[in-house]
């Protein structure tokens, strides 16, 4: 066992210094077709199936509503501390509220309805009003497509998940790295991972990636950092025969350098070109993808924001394979 555990850290080491070394510059193979569309795809929010329970079988006696029912209103909202997770919002019952990546808030909108709404019932947003540690102004409601009106906490349309059932209870952190708990401010709780190794499309839902991808529903499949911010590259950066970055000063100030991430800790990224380089001016080591430098913009103030796409006809979200979005690489 020790002598097959070694070969394979040779192994692996190789094809990491073969990653470094390989040439920038060089085509990459072309990405696949990108489904743009806002719509969530099955699996998207983890849907639970009928073998679990939840939403009965087909001549089963029906049960009571269940706490996180869409029937069950919101009531007084308050904040509580959950553990690895932090500071959430939730309802009168206890039970944490959620928010879904492929959402909206710059206009409210949700995009999960039918099965999803099942495993995610929409919060009511009739009688939600804002309880201690809950800022009111922060407080709205959306209209969904069967004309009900559902809550939003920051512009993010607010859901509970079919799984807590009991005060505290946060199961939906984190599943199909799409459905986050609400914080108090309406951005994510990022404090850890889904609770309890809650699977989402056969993968434990954990702690997002260092670097990953999201479908943004204008922009199609996007590289997001971390903390869920939306990536981009600078058109004056350059990629053969070396990595340049061409972003210095007061630039690094509005857009601040991805620093390095172990490729180990990336999730749908291209690995060829995948390599980080030393900057000239001081600033350290920069991550790029298919050599390209990367970076976060300071204008995006919460995850999903695209704010910096298209600045100055010279920076713009990165794909997987670290093209531009909607710009020619020219």
């Amino acid at each position: 066992m020790k002598t097959s555990w070694r070969s394979a850290s040779l192994v692996a080491s190789a094809a990491a210094v073969l990653a470094l070394t390989t040439a920038c510059g060089q085509d990459s193979p072309p990405a696949a077709s990108q489904n743009v569309g806002a719509t969530a795809a099955p699996g998207d929010y983890g849907s639970i199936g009928t073998g679990n329970g939840v939403g009965g079988t087909a001549g089963a006696q029906q049960a009571s509503p269940s706490p996180s029912s869409p029937s069950n209103p919101a009531g007084k909202l308050s904040v509580a501390t959950a553990e690895e997770v932090g500071k959430v919002v939730t309802d009168s019952l206890g039970l944490t509220l959620y928010r879904f990546d492929q959402d909206s808030e710059q206009p409210p909108k949700s995009n999960c309805d039918g099965d999803c709404a099942k495993t995610w019932p929409p919060v009511p947003a009739d009688d939600a009003e804002a309880g201690e540690g809950i800022d009111k102004s922060l407080l709205g409601s959306v209209t969904r497509a069967d004309g009900t009106k559902q809550l939003t906490v920051g512009g993010w349309p607010a859901y509970r998940y079919a799984k807590d059932v009991n005060a505290g209870d946060v199961k939906g952190q984190g599943v199909g790295g799409k459905w986050y708990a609400l914080a108090p401010d309406g951005k994510k709780a990022q404090g850890g991972g889904a609770a309890g190794g809650e699977e989402a499309g056969g993968e434990e839902a954990g702690a997002q990636p260092g670097l990953s991808t999201r479908n943004d529903p204008k922009l199609g499949e996007i590289v997001v950092d971390k903390n869920g911010m939306t990536v981009y590259r600078f058109k004056k950066d350059e990629a053969w025969p070396k990595p340049v970055s061409n972003c210095t000063g007061e630039c690094l100030e509005k857009w601040p350098l991805v620093e390095p991430v172990d490729f180990a800790d990336t999730k749908g990224i291209q690995e060829k070109g995948y390599m980080i380089f030393d900057r000239t001016d001081g600033k350290g080591k920069q991550q790029t993808i298919n050599c390209s430098p990367i970076y976060t913009f300071a204008g995006d103030k919460a995850p999903g924001d695209t704010n910096g796409q298209g600045v100055g006809g010279t920076w713009y979200a990165v794909r997987p394979d670290g093209k531009l979005v909607g710009a020619s690489e020219k």
